[in-house]
C-alpha cells in the first residue's frame, strides 16, 4: 500500500509512474536456478506489495534467466554477459532500482509472508535508521537463528548476533545493532547513494560489514526488525574456499578502511591477537583447502593495504561520530 492508500502488485509498478515503489527488492544471482522456486514462493506470498523486484544475473551458465522469464515475469531482469562478482551485481541492481528503500535478498533465501511488511513497520517507527536488519533463520531448522543483526568486535571481527541459537524470543525486540546481513536487509536510498553502495573491490563477503561501518561513521543508525523473518540455505551461494579467502582478506580491509585511529591503537592488542589466532589455526589445519584459502586471504589483505589506506583517508575525513561513540557500538 502506498502513501495514498493505494495497493500495488509486487514488481508490476508502472515504469512511468510519478510515485516510485516503497521497496526495490534486489536479487543478485549466479547459477542459482535450484533456489529460485523457493525464493519466489516466498516473494509471491508477501502481504506488503508496494514493491518491485530487480533480478541481477551475473552471467549464469544455468537456466536462471529463462526460469525468471517463464515463472516471474513481474521481475525486472539485468543480465550481465560477464561475471562481475556479487558486489558489482548488487550495485548494478541498485542503480536500476526505483524504490525509496532498497531490500537486499540473497537468491538462497525464502522470505516469510510478512517479511516486507515488518521491514516497512520498522522503517516507519525508526526514521533515523539507515539500515534495517532482518532475522535470518536456517532454512532446514526454522527455529534456529543464523543472524539477528551484525556485531563488530573490538578485536575487529564481525559476528552474527545470536548465531546457531534456538529462537525462543530472546531477540524479539527492535534494538539498535551494528549492521545487517547483506543476505536480507533494507537500506534507505539516501544512505546507499551517500556511500556509493558496496565497495566493489571486496567482490563478495564482508561487503555488508564494511557498508555498515561506513554508515555508522556517517552517523546513521542500524536497527533490527525481529519479525522480518527470512529462511537461509547456508552455503547456497558460495563455498568454503571462496568464503574463507574473501572473509580473511576483506576483514583486514574493513578494519583498515573504517576503524578510527584512536580505536585502532587502543584495541591493537586485541586486533593483532585475533588475526594471529586465525593464522595459527589455518596453519594447524593447512591440509584443508578452506584453511589454506583463509591464510591466502589474510596475505592478500596485507598486500592490498597500500591501496585500501588511500580509501581510508576519504572514509575517515567524512566521519561524523566521535570515537567514543563509535567505541560504544563495538562489542
Amino acid at each position: 500500500m502506498n502513501e495514498n492508500g493505494h495497493r500495488r502488485t509486487a514488481g508490476k509498478s508502472d515504469e512511468h509512474s510519478a510515485q516510485p515503489p516503497f521497496f526495490s527488492v534486489l536479487i543478485p544471482n549466479f547459477n542459482g536456478l535450484r533456489h529460485l522456486p523457493d525464493l519466489f514462493a516466498g516473494l509471491n506470498s508477501q502481504s506488503f506489495v508496494d514493491s518491485e523486484i530487480v533480478f541481477a544475473d551475473d552471467a549464469s551458465s544455468d537456466e536462471s534467466v529463462k526460469w525468471i522469464r517463464e515463472n516471474a515475469r513481474h521481475a525486472r531482469i539485468l543480465a550481465s554477459r560477464e561475471n562481475q562478482g556479487f558486489v558489482a551485481s548488487v550495485n548494478s541492481a541498485a542503480r536500476a532500482a526505483r524504490g525509496r528503500f532498497i531490500v537486499l535478498l540473497n537468491n538462497d533465501t525464502q522470505p516469510a509472508q510478512e517479511f516486507l511488511a515488518e521491514l516497512a513497520k520498522t522503517i516507519c517507527s525508526h526514521p533515523r535508521a539507515g539500515i534495517v536488519a532482518a532475522k535470518l533463520l536456517l532454512f532446514e531448522e526454522r527455529d534456529r537463528i543464523h543472524t539477528a543483526g551484525d556485531m563488530m568486535g573490538r578485536d575487529g571481527i564481525a559476528r552474527n548476533r545470536g548465531v546457531w541459537t534456538i529462537d525462543s524470543g530472546q531477540f524479539d525486540q527492535s534494538v539498535e545493532v551494528f549492521g545487517g546481513c547483506g543476505g536480507a536487509m533494507a537500506v534507505r536510498r539516501e544512505l546507499w547513494e551517500a556511500l556509493d553502495g558496496f565497495d566493489e573491490e571486496f567482490w563478495m563477503y564482508i561487503e555488508d560489514v564494511d557498508f555498515s561501518f561506513r554508515a555508522q561513521l556517517l552517523g546513521w543508525h542500524a536497527v533490527f526488525a525481529p519479525d522480518a523473518h527470512v529462511y537461509h540455505k547456508l552455503g547456497g551461494s558460495g563455498g568454503d574456499e571462496l568464503s574463507s579467502f574473501y572473509v580473511g582478506r576483506n576483514t583486514i580491509w574493513t578494519l583498515a578502511k573504517n576503524m578510527p585511529t584512536s580505536l585502532m591503537l587502543g584495541h591493537s592488542s586485541k586486533i593483532a591477537s585475533a588475526q594471529l589466532s586465525i593464522a595459527l589455526d589455518a596453519l594447524r589445519n593447512c591440509r584443508g583447502s578452506a584453511a589454506r584459502a583463509r591464510l591466502r586471504g589474510q596475505i592478500a589483505g596485507l598486500l592490498g593495504l597500500p591501496r585500501i589506506l588511500r580509501k581510508r583517508a576519504l572514509v575517515q575525513s567524512r566521519k561524523r561520530l566521535h570515537d567514543v561513540e563509535i567505541d560504544r557500538l563495538l562489542t
